[in-house]
């Protein structure tokens, strides 16, 4: 197996491109696809202040060196937000660290639990809502909030392709027109939101594992143990199928869309318009008087509360009291 530029040993085959790279090209194959959605999208400009959402897992690691390793100037920081599901946090947090820490980069970093009260598993039973729900509205609210508490010009996540493929493949089969009028790599700033990019729409999960490897990357490898279940997972796993079979549909069917599709739903977009308020808790730009996430954040004060409070109610009970019955309460 030949590299396609040097006919160099390859270390992995592309099926998408139906070639196969050397480590060196295929380290730059990964970088060019960067650049190239950059520019096709006008993503970022040189000397642009990025902050990237750091997991701790591949594509945002990968994200994060891929930017820094372009030479554009961007200055690049890195935030991650502790969201206290167990020994799956602890070690994805280990794993941001010691990126920034060996590479000497700043990382900012956001607690859940010990800033706000709450983390995702409690949170999510308190608003009763599914993890995955509870998640993703506290990662927008907290990368909105620190891409504009630090000035940043631009926010960039770590989507790749299969992610918005997989995405974008569910939102079809629902109609689901608001979805699919947003579904854009880039939205742009506006009404107090930041710039948000997503840098990795051409590459794959694949490309993003390898890429890590070969730059000798330590990432979490470990899924969500909370995501089980995800329908996400599921659009995810029949397009790995159909990819198996047809390499190149994802990203057939992905920038299908983006080139035939995407503007016969820009009318379903909901509009931010200028009478958007400020949440009087946070500050953070809000439909009503209290932004989504700060209703989160009460209420789960309110179940901690609440457990408190029963657990107090009930210690006379533990302690030996029984009910008429003589059964332990």
């Amino acid at each position: 197996m030949k590299c396609r530029v040097c006919r160099h040993p390859a270390v992995i085959d592309v099926r998408r491109h139906n070639a196969n790279f050397c480590e060196e090209h295929f380290v730059k194959l990964c970088r060019d696809q960067v650049v190239k959605a950059i520019k096709a999208f006008d993503m970022l400009s040189p000397g642009d202040r990025v902050l990237v959402a750091v997991s701790g897992g591949k594509d945002s690691l990968a994200l994060w060196d891929i930017l820094l390793g372009l030479g554009l100037g961007y200055e690049v920081d890195g935030l991650y937000l502790g969201l206290g599901i167990g020994e799956y946090s602890e070690a994805s947090g280990r794993h941001a660290r010691k990126f920034a820490s060996d590479r000497g980069l700043r990382l900012l970093e956001v607690d859940l639990r010990s800033e706000h009260g709450f983390d995702i598993p409690n949170g999510s039973r308190a608003a009763k809502r599914p993890p995955c729900s509870s998640c993703g509205l506290s990662k927008r609210h907290l990368f909105d909030q620190a891409a504009r508490d630090g000035d940043y010009d631009a926010l960039a996540t770590g989507h790749n392709l299969d992610d918005e493929a997989a995405v974008l493949f569910g939102n079809v089969l629902r109609w689901e027109g608001e979805y699919l009028a947003r579904q854009m790599p880039v939205l742009p700033a506006g009404n107090g939101f930041p710039r948000k990019v997503k840098p990795l729409v051409r590459l794959g999960e694949r490309e993003t594992a390898a890429y890590c490897v070969l730059r000798g990357i330590d990432y979490q490898v470990e899924e969500c143990p909370m995501a089980e279940g995800n329908r996400h997972l599921g659009y995810k796993a029949a397009l790995n199928a159909v990819e198996a079979q047809s390499p190149g549909t994802r990203h057939a069917f992905y920038f299908g869309f983006l080139d035939r599709a995407a503007d016969l739903f820009r009318g379903q977009m909901v509009e931010v318009g200028p009478g958007l308020g400020t949440c009087a808790s946070c500050g953070s730009p809000a439909n009503g008087e209290v932004c989504a996430f700060c209703r989160l954040v009460e209420r789960a004060s309110g179940e901690r509360e609440h457990t408190h409070d029963v657990a107090v109610r009930r210690v006379p009970v533990r302690l030996g009291s029984r009910r008429d019955d003589g059964v332990p309460e």
